[in-house]
C-alpha cells in the first residue's frame, strides 16, 4: 500500500513538473534537494520526508493537497 502512494506521489510531481515547464534539475534546485534524489522521487525509488514534500509543492507553486490527489 505505500509503496502505491509513493508511486503515485512521484508521478503527480513529475506532472506538475512538467505541467510549469521544469526540468529535474531546476526543481531539485528550487526545492533545495539533489538532483539524483529528485530523480528517484518521481520513480519512486526513495521516499522523501514530509518536509522535503512540502518544499516540492512550495516549489512547484501549488497546494500540498494537489501533490496527493490521486484520482484521474
Amino acid at each position: 500500500m505505500h509503496k502505491e502512494i509513493y508511486k503515485k506521489l512521484g508521478l503527480n510531481i513529475k506532472k506538475y513538473r512538467e505541467l510549469r515547464g521544469l526540468t529535474q534539475e531546476k526543481l531539485a534546485e528550487k526545492s533545495n534537494i539533489s538532483l539524483d534524489f529528485m530523480g528517484k522521487i518521481e520513480v519512486s525509488i526513495s521516499r522523501p520526508s514530509f518536509r522535503t514534500i512540502i518544499a516540492i509543492a512550495n516549489a512547484l507553486e501549488i497546494p500540498l493537497k494537489d501533490l496527493f490527489d490521486f484520482e484521474d
